[in-house]
């Protein structure tokens, strides 16, 4: 079992970049795809991947440094870390149910789709760690429990796939993605707290009329609405919050700019090579099961180039930080996972049809949510982070991707009615 473990993981850590293609190539020669198209529609798909990844580590770059400078300016004293998505997927690939995990993920996800509870086809393998994380949470409470384990990981995965089908024709409307759904496991636990109370929002007399999207703001203010010139003013607000000079808050706002304009780019070559395969996936559905139709799940990075979900999830990053400093009862520190904000939202814009000021409120108060969620989770996180080399005996550890993930909340709940 440890070299089958080790064996996962190697393949695991070759990450999306060559993990998706690879996916996407099967199951394009199982759909009846040529060769020569798979081959060039599952390379594109990498490619964009790639830029993605460059692009988000420009994100990730700079708000790191931000948050740090932050917490010095301000003297921030809270005692557990935000270890942030790689953090967390570190811990839930060192539980000893990892490597059983992938198989049954996916069988009960072909198991579905036979049985048609499902339409989402998640070939996103990579993103299976966010199941795996609820089977070590069971694992961790019931002391070692095999079959515990794999029914937190089942039940998490089946709350998953649903809010993937549920969600994908506002993912289609708003972010332009035809037969695509997102079974990211943060993104789907977010958008179902998100979605509810972003309703209640659009209620709110005075507020529920108020529509402010990207087109709206450039038709408004002309080249000062514009995606770019957008990002170069929240970077450069991000900075001056963290206390950076002249030179500092400039840099920022550059690269918070050319994020704005990189990112839709990327997500455009990932589609170009995405969607020849979508069609012909969605062709032979309806040739050989009509009536019926499958979406093909993907990673939530495919939304987040829309200008209102970045724009959402720049605004609410200071609003995060804010928000640990004033809730009673927290103890995280955000940090890790603030780069990782617009994955978030990404059903909440997509519900609000890139109300950007609807998507921040409704935000504000899932962050919130979530801030308390991570704190509650702490001692569990920390024991799940014992074994992955770099984090410390003696540390206080949480996340926001996982234990202020409203559904593995949920099955932490659930563990500890039994254990």
């Amino acid at each position: 079992m440890d070299g089958l473990l080790k064996g996962v993981q190697y393949f695991l850590n070759l990450g999306p970049t060559v993990i998706l293609p690879i996916a996407i190539f099967l199951l394009a020669l199982i759909f009846r795809v040529p060769v020569g198209k798979a081959v060039r529609s599952a390379l594109t798909i990498g490619i964009g991947f790639v830029g993605i990844n460059v692009v988000v580590g420009i994100l990730t770059s700079n708000l790191g440094p931000i948050t740090q400078k932050f917490v010095e300016v301000h003297n921030l004293k809270l005692d557990t870390v935000d270890v942030g998505w790689p953090g967390a997927a570190a811990g839930s690939w060192a539980s000893p149910v990892a490597a059983v995990l992938i198989p049954v993920c996916l069988g009960v996800n072909i198991l579905m789709i036979a049985l048609k509870l499902t339409k989402t086809l998640d070939i996103d393998v990579w993103n299976y760690w966010h199941f795996i994380a609820a089977g070590a949470t069971g694992y961790v409470v019931s002391g070692g429990i095999w079959w515990f384990s794999i029914l937190c990981a089942v039940l998490y995965e089946v709350m998953v796939l649903v809010m993937a089908d549920r969600t994908q024709k506002s993912v289609e409307d708003v972010y332009g993605l035809k037969g695509i759904s997102l079974p990211t496991g943060s993104t789907a636990a977010f958008g179902f707290v998100g979605i509810p109370i972003a309703w209640l929002v659009g209620k709110i007399p005075g507020i529920k009329n108020i529509h402010v999207d990207p087109e709206t703001i450039q038709k408004r203010f002309g080249i000062f609405g514009e995606p770019m010139v957008v990002g170069l003013f929240l970077g450069m607000l991000l900075a001056l919050g963290a206390g950076y000079d002249i030179g500092g808050i400039l840099k920022t706002g550059v690269a918070m700019a050319a994020f704005m304009v990189l990112m839709p780019r990327m997500v455009k070559l990932l589609m170009e090579g995405l969607i020849p395969i979508s069609e012909s996936v969605r062709e032979y559905m309806k040739t050989r099961y009509k009536g019926r139709d499958l979406y093909i799940g993907l990673d939530a990075a495919v939304s987040i180039g829309h200008p209102a979900n970045i724009s959402t999830g720049l605004i609410l990053v200071p609003i995060t930080l804010l928000l640990a400093i004033i809730i009673p009862g927290n103890k995280v520190l955000p940090f890790g996972d603030l780069a990782t904000i617009p994955f978030y939202v990404s059903f909440i814009v997509a519900n609000r049809k890139g109300n950007i000021l609807h998507s921040v409120l409704a935000g504000t108060v899932v962050i919130a949510l979530s801030l308390l969620m991570a704190t509650d989770f702490t001692s569990v996180h920390t024991q799940m982070m014992a074994g992955v080399d770099g984090y410390g005996a003696g540390q206080s550890l949480s996340s926001l991707d996982l234990g202020g993930n409203f559904f593995n909340w949920i099955i932490l709940k659930f563990a500890q009615l039994f254990y």
